[in-house]
């Protein structure tokens, strides 16, 4: 076995986040079962980011999905609880699945990058707080929205002032964590591959002129940085 992995996961509890613990709190503390509409009003958060965290804790053991009865018309709501804390006691092994997809895609596609893109714009799409019909999304809410949904994926990203970076017509987003770190050493193009198209699919549900141009990563031991295409107006603010 090689010695620089582990099969099991560290355990959990401090590697939530903050916007996954406040989730988790609310479920703990619910009277009953919550539907994703509930958890998003009160955690205030956009219903597909508190879905997001809401199956990551049902997969991390720590929460339980199931659909609201009732016999009514339409299609049932999803409701979810917490798991008490002997259920979601054990080992988790989710990085050693990461280890093992990440390979299956790098060496049985046939290529892997485009691949690996094309599933991160789709989920890019999903994630994002996606403009009602009509709704004019501008380049600064749209850098904020986009570094809204990289946040809550763990990434801990800074957008630059004007003055810091050195693109023409460009901006760039700093972002000092990866949440996927051990993978990307393993297998860099595939995951940022899918870095990359995250943003790309975030910024193009948007409908909005910004783009994610390339992604830049480890350019120092902590750092990666995200190329963004930005119109000219964008550099006369702040």
């Amino acid at each position: 076995m090689n010695t620089d992995r582990t099969l099991a996961d560290p355990a959990p509890a401090a590697a939530l986040g903050e916007s996954r613990s406040r989730v988790l709190d609310l479920l703990r503390s619910a009277d009953g079962q919550l539907g994703v509409q509930e958890i998003a009003e009160r955690a205030g958060l956009h219903p597909n980011t508190a879905r997001f965290h809401l199956d990551a804790l049902v997969e991390a053991g720590l929460a339980e999905r199931a659909s609201e009865g009732g016999g009514q018309p339409g299609r049932p709501r999803t409701i979810y609880r917490a798991r008490p804390a002997a259920a979601a006691a054990g080992q988790r092994s989710y990085r050693l699945l990461a280890e093992i997809l990440t390979t299956l895609v790098a060496e049985h596609l046939p290529q892997p990058q485009r691949s690996a893109a094309e599933a991160g714009r789709t989920w890019g799409g999903y994630l994002i707080d996606r403009p009602a019909p009509f709704e004019h999304v501008d380049t600064r809410e749209a850098v904020e929205r986009l570094v809204g949904v990289l946040a809550e994926m763990g990434f801990d990203p800074e957008v630059e002032k004007a003055d810091q970076g050195t693109d023409e017509n460009g901006g760039r987003v700093r972002l000092h964590h990866c949440p996927f770190r051990e993978v990307a050493e393993h297998h860099r193009d595939v995951v940022c591959s899918l870095h990359l198209g995250l943003m790309q699919g975030a910024l193009a549900e948007l409908r909005t002129p910004v783009a994610a141009d390339r992604l830049d990563p480890f350019v120092e031991p902590n750092l990666c940085i995200a190329h963004l295409s930005l119109p000219n107006q964008a550099h006369t603010s702040d």
